[in-house]
């Protein structure tokens, strides 16, 4: 899938720190500035990451993050080993969340995560098996 990829980069996301989440989206950020993409662009690529972060953080104990850039396209695949997702299309619906007490005490899981992924992306792709983790693939157009 990345032998296309102009660059590709690979993030460890921590899912026992919450004040390290988000520290990958902050990285892709920082990239996509360097390379001169659009300012709206790294918006949507930004704020897509990051959500996909914070599920990974909240939901799945961390995972792994890999950037791909390509002329047209920038893809986002986020990968965990978490609990899976037992209803995709339920888990898409605005205000939907599993997350316990003490993480919404946070100010996090108002079951915004995923919305706002397909809201901010141009594709989404969810894949997920109960027991055995979830695969998000995000891609944004330029």
């Amino acid at each position: 899938m990345d032998n296309q990829s102009i660059l590709s980069y690979t993030f460890n996301v921590d899912g026992n720190d919450f004040s390290s989440a988000g520290e990958a989206s902050v990285q892709v950020k920082k990239i996509l500035r360097n390379i001169g993409f659009d300012a709206e662009v790294i918006r949507r690529v930004s704020i897509a990451m990051y959500e996909a972060e914070i599920n990974m953080v909240i939901h799945a104990g961390g995972g792994v993050a890999q950037l791909f850039v390509h002329p047209d396209k920038i893809i986002l695949v986020l990968t965990d080993k978490g609990p899976g997702i037992a209803d995709i299309s339920l888990a898409m619906s605005e205000g939907y969340s599993t997350a316990p007490d003490n993480i919404r005490s946070l100010g996090f899981g108002a079951g915004m995560g995923l919305p706002n992924i397909k809201r901010y992306s141009d594709e989404l792709d969810i894949q997920s098996k109960v027991g055995e983790g979830t695969t998000l693939t995000i891609t944004v157009k330029p």
